[in-house]
């Protein structure tokens, strides 16, 4: 292997969050989980994403009961939220940035309302979640990493929506679930 598939972005980089002396963060929990326990349901290929176009209030909402939980960083609801799978649903390739764009915001927005109320010592992260290849998929390779398409294949479907997030103001990127070095 030759490296990574695409550039770290400029976009990772360190916060205060481990500065309290604690040596690690606290990830928040189940987006979608708590989502459907709000009522929503996520049978969809785009699975929280569906939230995020239906109901972004709630998104937002799950992020502050997460960061009032503890969470040292909140995770955007883009784990399934590709320019191909928003396509599909009949998004224009503008309307899926604003989408991916517009995750971040509702994680950022939380957070800053959080911190500006809350006497918390550290300022929590956002982290712009990115599936794998599978994830778009949505048949359980997500878990194998049988997708049948190479590495150039898997640079191509992931470059579009790295490079937004990477310029949305996340304080870093999560690759989620990549099952196959070769993804990675």
């Amino acid at each position: 292997m030759d490296g990574p598939l695409l550039a770290p972005a400029a976009a990772n980089r360190r916060s205060g969050a481990t500065q309290d002396g604690r040596g690690c963060l606290l990830l928040d929990g189940g987006l979608a989980s708590e989502l459907e326990r709000a009522g929503h349901d996520l049978n969809d290929p785009l699975w929280s994403a569906r939230v995020l176009l239906e109901d972004p209030a709630a998104v937002e909402g799950v992020h502050r009961a997460f960061l009032e939980a503890g969470a040292d960083c909140i995770t955007t609801a883009t784990y399934q939220a590709t320019f191909q799978g928003l396509a599909a649903r009949g998004l224009t390739a503008d309307e899926a940035e604003r989408l991916l764009l517009r995750a971040v915001e509702l994680a950022v927005r939380a957070r800053d309302r959080f911190c500006a109320e809350s006497a918390r010592p550290h300022r929590p992260l956002v982290a712009a979640s990115i599936g794998p290849y599978g994830a778009y998929l949505a048949d359980g390779s997500e878990y194998r990493g049988d997708y049948g398409l190479g590495r150039a294949g898997l640079a191509d479907f992931h470059r579009r929506r790295w490079e937004v997030l990477a310029r949305s103001g996340a304080d870093v990127l999560l690759c989620e679930t990549l099952p196959a070095l070769e993804e990675a």
